[in-house]
């Protein structure tokens, strides 16, 4: 891997706040970004996971629902009050449940996904962007989506619902803030992970068929995420990068 030293900088000493870390790209995130220096904060549901995360990483887990506006509030508020400001939020929290068909999808726990993955993103958005927009240096949000958010796929429909979504939050808020608040979004691709487990155990469209080798470790997104808080990535704010693309891939040093 090349040396990323100079966007690893770009966070040394920085308040970061990341949701959905008890795991998968979350967790690889959090210790990717603490051996970086950042300051970080860990936003979800207490689990004994996510402890363990927070533990390894020496930070504080913020109790948080990312489906609760107030919840996502009181956790940016929180990461101000401890270092007097929020310089990038990691909008990574998600969910693939349901995998159900249209005509048999729960709509309780439908409802739930577009909380989550759709929802949650805004939550982030609206709490971190006014005190972003109000600290000196302005800030970063980044969100991780899908290639789901571009392709229908069967048994999927809120899963694609609500990262199609997402990417459009992205660019709204890059349309309405993106003079002072980096926003860009991450299409990690598919990655080996426990929702990849979820994925392979329904059966259901070809993703799930996919020999476990064709994922990606959740390292490479998490390298992906800090060099996106750097102005090396600034080509792409407002819309998405994709770890499919060679060009990247090779850009940050990352080799199969």
């Amino acid at each position: 891997m090349q040396d990323t030293t100079h966007w690893a900088d770009a966070v040394a000493g920085k308040a970061v706040l990341i949701t959905g870390a008890s795991r998968g790209i979350g967790a690889a995130a959090a210790r990717r970004f603490a051996a970086a220096g950042a300051k970080l904060g860990l936003a979800g549901r207490p689990s004994d996971a996510l402890q363990e995360v927070a533990d390894a990483v020496g930070a504080p887990l913020i109790p948080c629902d990312v489906a609760d506006a107030g919840q996502v509030a009181a956790a940016v508020q929180a990461m101000v009050q401890a270092h007097g400001r929020l310089d990038v939020l990691i909008n990574n929290a998600g969910v693939i449940d349901p995998i159900a068909l249209l005509s048999r999808a729960d709509p309780e726990a439908w409802g739930r996904q577009i909380d989550v993955n759709l929802k949650g993103v805004f939550h982030g958005m609206r709490a971190a962007l006014p005190v972003m927009q109000a600290q000196a240096g302005g800030g970063t949000i980044l969100t991780v989506g899908s290639g789901a958010a571009y392709n229908p796929l069967e048994g999927w429909s809120g899963y694609c619902a609500s990262k199609a979504g997402a990417i459009m939050l992205t660019r709204a808020a890059h349309l309405e803030a993106g003079r002072s608040v980096r926003v860009l979004s991450l299409s990690p691709g598919t990655v080996a992970t426990d929702m990849q487990r979820a994925i392979k155990g329904s059966g259901v469209n070809a993703v799930s068929q996919l020999d476990w080798s064709a994922h990606v470790p959740a390292e490479w997104p998490a390298e992906a995420l800090l060099w996106m808080c750097s102005s090396d990535s600034d080509a792409f704010r407002g819309g998405e990068v994709t770890l499919r693309d060679e060009e990247i891939r090779k850009r940050l040093g990352l080799v199969a």
